[in-house]
């Protein structure tokens, strides 16, 4: 199977959601299966199919998880230097259009949040970046049709 890049953060933030869902909300589920069944007929019994429901969707969740850090590339940026956007970099863009100036994570698909400016290294504007240098422009081909932009600054934080 293919590795799956993430940073050290999202690496720990995956091992603690799987410590939690192992340690914290399977056993509550089961008690939950347990109290339910003290009801009686099964059947009819819908706290104990809701509760059955959620431990499907746990212990789903838990093989996912599990999967991903049996297969991932953990990159930690403090290790990289230099002015080439690699994975794990931060790296300020001027947009040329707009005049405005933002700085993106480049980071793993699950880490991904573009309310904190982390972009997935697969999205369109980190493709556009990848491998580029500060001083390159470089075309970002989005939905809302194509920006150009500058590479300001590349950090390894």
């Amino acid at each position: 199977m293919q590795k799956i890049p993430m940073t050290v953060e999202g690496h720990r933030r995956l091992r603690d959601e799987l410590d939690n869902l192992k340690k914290v909300e399977r056993p509550r589920i089961v008690q939950e299966i347990e109290e339910a069944r003290a009801h009686g007929d099964l059947k009819e019994n819908a706290e104990y199919h809701a509760a059955k429901d959620k431990q499907g969707f746990v212990e789903g969740r838990i093989r996912e998880i599990e999967g991903k850090l049996a297969h991932a590339q953990v990159v930690d940026p403090t290790e990289f230097s230099g002015d080439r956007v690699v994975f794990g970099a931060h790296v300020t863009v001027f947009f040329i259009d707009t005049d405005e100036e933002k700085t993106y994570q480049i980071v793993g698909d699950d880490e991904a949040d573009i309310k904190d400016l982390k972009i997935s290294f697969s999205s369109p504007i980190a493709r556009a970046l990848i491998a580029k240098s500060v001083g390159d422009e470089c075309v970002i081909k989005a939905p809302g049709g194509d920006r150009v932009v500058e590479i300001m600054e590349v950090e390894f934080r």
